[in-house]
């Protein structure tokens, strides 16, 4: 099964329980952490790309529901405007996944979709403001 890419909410309570550990070590789930937080109400919020079995992902997907985990697919999305970009590359310098990269010999921005994190760190350093976010 390919990864999915969700999006995790925590309460107070289940933010300080070790959810992620039972899904690897019960569930045989492979988990890559994209982002993860914690505001100061002790309520959480990750994204993550998790993967496995049909039947153990859908087994892991119930135990993080009986926890009160709030499951969510990512619906937030970078994209590339080619129109406005400039091609200066400042995204390229702070995109810790290799999205963004500088295509040779043009010297142009190109944006892999596949690769992006949604970090948005992007987003923060373009002054042009051609990386957008989509819901």
């Amino acid at each position: 099964m390919a990864p999915e890419r969700i999006v995790l909410r925590f309460n107070a309570t289940t933010s300080d329980k070790p959810v992620i550990y039972h899904l690897v070590k019960k569930y045989n789930l492979i988990i890559n952490i994209l982002k993860a937080r914690i505001n100061p109400h002790k309520e959480g919020m990750m994204v993550l790309e998790l993967h496995g079995e049909p039947e153990q992902y859908a087994h892991g997907l119930e135990y993080l529901r009986s926890m009160g985990v709030t499951i969510q697919p990512l619906s937030e999305q970078v994209q590339h405007n080619e129109t406005i970009c400039n091609h200066c590359g400042a995204c390229i310098n702070v995109c810790p996944s290799g999205a963004l990269y500088l295509e040779r010999p043009d010297m142009k921005v190109k944006f892999d979709n596949e690769k992006c994190l949604v970090c948005l760190m992007c987003v923060k350093a373009c002054p042009y403001k051609a990386m957008e976010v989509y819901f």
